[in-house]
């Protein structure tokens, strides 16, 4: 007798699999290339090299990591008798002691909330356990921790990418995500800070921004209790890493809502289930739980004002459109993001992702400090970029849609291109954290290496871009180093006729006050009394060195000749060395 083993299809098994995977393999692809992008540029700019290791906990990283030494190390969150210490052997903020304040009680309390740092805490402990078993001091600021904590959050965030990739394959098809994820990443200020300023909060919130897609995803799917607690707990988490990012509230409320069966059916479903309302807002408010007890035990009360200034009714348009770090313009790859709202007709996202997006950005734009203290681009926005990727990817989709799709490959690639040179250019200082403008930038556009008259800009307005056809007269010439402060050091007649210049070169040696010092030309009288200043400190110069600088003087017209003075700006004290100092007079012939 013969026995015949029945068949199973292990073939065609295989080969669903293998389609499977093989029908979403672009994106995957893009993922591995950003997470690949991002690992290398966190090694760049890990310091391996230098005398001093990587600082990632000073300055705001400070504040939101601060809790963590203060807990787990010291177990003083109140006097802090720790920071003058560690302030001296890590330059934490040297003089500068701004993360905290003093409460009525006399109680140290810290000025950044602490959602960053229980996301922190897992590497924190990782860190902690390596310092304790190698010849690092387990003090909370040594390398281990510095390290630790710089790759764990790029891991955090490539972790948030694979899961955004699911997200987004719901929606839309496998090239369009590819596209609109290598963008969001490496054409944008992200990869800035994910991948070099991970010490501050945006890099974490990210996360969580993705976590809030999913589970409002699941939950419309698929109501159940875990995924309304998911969705309180991770809201509660955001608003004590920044209060203003409770507004993602906004993308579940509001998911599904995009037409009227839509709502009908979205409050039809709530309904359903009232119960997981309060699941939702019970464990809201056992994300920031830890906050209020931290302000309870520290400020005496469960409410603890911060310090916040805000312009609601005068926002700062400057933040989007300025020259000094404008997001349209640093990141152009922005406009995307706003032009994807008219081409989301039908998402069950469409109303939560335009009404979450403007409101955020109305928000921060109206920050008193717009500046947002030093910054490329505008990085108040970044940790919300996994809300946006759903208009990038929806314009994306439908550009692909057209005759001329092959023009996204050359601009998308232009686009990563300048924004990875420009992320070179502001780790080299060349782009500035918050002055620039708008000629300096087109000087220093696509440049690696400005000159003095580039560098200029940052303060004067004040160019020749030819001087061909100017008449050149060598006004004064020295050589002989001589000591210089705050006083006039050289009275100049210039010619003050029409097109009458001054071409100035100088080389100093700052001593004291480099920081807040100018070196300055004055002329004219009364009304055409005019002056011009450029600074000593700048990416090129450095203190106690000697540093060239060069720009140009347009002297205002007057009757007759003017005296030009020469001196160095100061807000405090100056003192330095003139190694040289050359004034070149340039008029129409």
């Amino acid at each position: 007798m013969t026995f015949h083993l029945p068949k199973i299809p292990f073939q065609n098994l295989s080969s669903v699999k293998i389609c499977q995977f093989l029908k979403n393999i672009i994106s995957l692809i893009a993922c591995i290339i950003v997470s690949v992008t991002l690992l290398q540029t966190r090694y760049t700019y890990s310091y391996f090299d230098r005398s001093y290791p990587m600082m990632l906990t000073n300055w705001d990283g400070l504040g939101y990591y601060m809790y963590l030494p203060s807990g787990f190390i010291y177990d003083d969150f109140t006097e802090l008798d720790w920071y003058p210490e560690m302030n001296e052997k890590y330059h934490l903020s040297d003089g500068n002691f701004y993360q905290a304040h003093k409460a009525d009680n006399g109680n140290y309390v810290n000025k950044y909330l602490g959602g960053v740092s229980i996301m922190q805490m897992p590497l924190f402990g990782i860190a902690h356990v390596i310092a304790l078993n190698s010849d690092y001091p387990a003090d909370g600021f040594s390398p281990p921790y510095q390290y630790t904590l710089a790759y764990g959050a790029v891991l955090y965030c490539i972790l948030a990418l694979f899961l955004l990739r699911n997200i987004l394959l719901r929606y839309y098809d496998d090239l369009a995500v590819s596209i609109s994820l290598i963008l969001l990443f490496l054409a944008s200020n992200l990869i800035q800070y994910i991948s070099v300023d991970a010490g501050l909060s945006h890099v974490y919130i990210f996360p969580l921004y993705v976590l809030i897609l999913y589970a409002t995803v699941k939950w419309h799917e698929k109501p159940t209790f875990f995924w309304a607690a998911a969705i309180g707990l991770i809201i509660g988490l955001a608003t004590i890493s920044r209060p203003t990012e409770a507004i993602m509230l906004f993308i579940p409320l509001l998911w599904n809502t995009q037409s009227k069966e839509a709502k009908q059916e979205k409050w039809a479903l709530v309904r359903r289930h009232k119960k997981h309302i309060y699941i939702t807002i019970a464990f809201g408010l056992i994300g920031i739980l830890p906050q209020l007890i931290y302000w309870k035990m520290t400020a005496g009360t469960f409410i603890h004002d911060v310090g916040s200034s805000w312009r609601f009714l005068t926002p700062f348009f400057r933040v989007l459109f300025g020259w000094e770090t404008g997001w349209f313009i640093y990141t152009p790859v922005t406009i995307l993001f706003i032009a994807g709202f008219f081409f989301m007709k039908n998402m069950p996202f469409r109303r939560s992702v335009i009404i979450f997006c403007l409101l955020n950005i109305w928000i921060i734009i109206s920050w008193a400090d717009w500046k947002y203290g030093a910054q490329y681009s505008t990085r108040a926005l970044t940790q919300s970029y996994p809300i946006f990727a759903l208009p990038l990817t929806a314009v994306i989709h439908t550009i692909l849609q057209k005759k001329w799709k092959w023009f996204l490959i050359p601009v998308a690639g232009y686009l990563i291109f300048v924004n990875l040179f420009q992320i070179g250019q502001y780790n080299d200082g060349i782009i500035h954290t918050r002055d620039n403008n708008r000629l300096y930038y087109a000087h220093i556009y696509l440049n690696s290496d400005p000159t003095p008259v580039d560098m200029s800009l940052l303060d004067t307005d004040e160019i020749l871009n030819d001087e061909s056809g100017f008449k050149k007269k060598v006004l004064h010439q020295s050589n002989e180093p001589i000591q210089i402060g705050k006083t006039s050091f050289l009275n100049l007649d210039v010619n003050a006729s029409d097109d009458a210049w001054l071409k100035i070169s100088a080389t100093i040696k700052a001593e004291n006050g480099f920081q807040t010092s100018y070196l300055a030309c004055r002329s004219g009288k009364g009304k055409q009394l005019k002056k011009r200043r450029i600074r000593l400190f700048n990416v090129y110069c450095t203190e106690g060195k000697s540093n060239s600088y060069e720009f140009f003087y347009k002297v205002p017209k007057q009757k007759k000749g003017t005296t030009a003075k020469f001196y160095v700006d100061s807000e405090f004290e100056f003192s330095g060395i003139l190694e040289n100092f050359t004034v070149v007079q340039l008029t129409n012939p």
